[in-house]
């Protein structure tokens, strides 16, 4: 999960879908990181914190970091907020010489998949435009917005653990 400062919309998803694949005992690491350091160390946003706790979720102790380019082979799917992030995911696959493709073997020491995080939410079947996909910032925001990210975060999740069981079964 990626998102900029990985303090808010990316440490929520790694925590939904964490909760999630271990409620289907799914075996599956999912991490969390920003495309910035700007964050670098810091815990989950206090009011991403509050919103998750109020939804059921334990937060986990979190520091926030950056992606770097030769972590992109560690993981077989990249899920970015936005498209600004999935740019930045795209460039360091590339610096990395790493190759996108859709749904590689898992475990490929040479290709990953990065798509938009809300391509797997069924609202957004069909809609191929980027930009049209971004999950907003609840950052400048206050409380509701927080509500909001954890419901966009949580319309896709079902369908993101269903993929990841599939290429598990693979």
């Amino acid at each position: 999960m990626v998102c900029t400062g990985n303090i808010c919309r990316s440490a929520m998803a790694e925590v939904v879908l964490n909760d999630r694949l271990q409620s289907e005992g799914v075996d599956a690491v999912v991490e969390s990181a920003g495309i910035s350091d700007e964050e670098h160390g810091n815990p989950i946003d206090y009011r991403a914190q509050k919103t998750l706790r109020r939804a059921g979720y334990d937060v986990p102790d979190h520091f926030a970091k950056q992606v770097q380019a030769h972590q992109i082979v560690d993981y077989d799917l990249i899920l970015a907020m936005t498209s600004h992030h999935m740019s930045r995911l795209e460039s360091l696959a590339d610096r990395a010489g790493v190759e996108i493709v859709e749904n590689p073997a898992v475990g490929d020491p040479h290709a990953t998949d990065i798509r938009m995080f809300r391509s797997f939410d069924p609202k957004f079947a069909g809609v191929t435009r980027r930009r049209d996909m971004d999950v907003p910032d609840p950052w400048y925001g206050d409380q509701d917005d927080f509500e909001e990210t954890l419901e966009t975060i949580e319309s896709a999740a079902d369908a993101i653990v269903e993929h990841v069981k599939q290429q598990l079964a693979k």
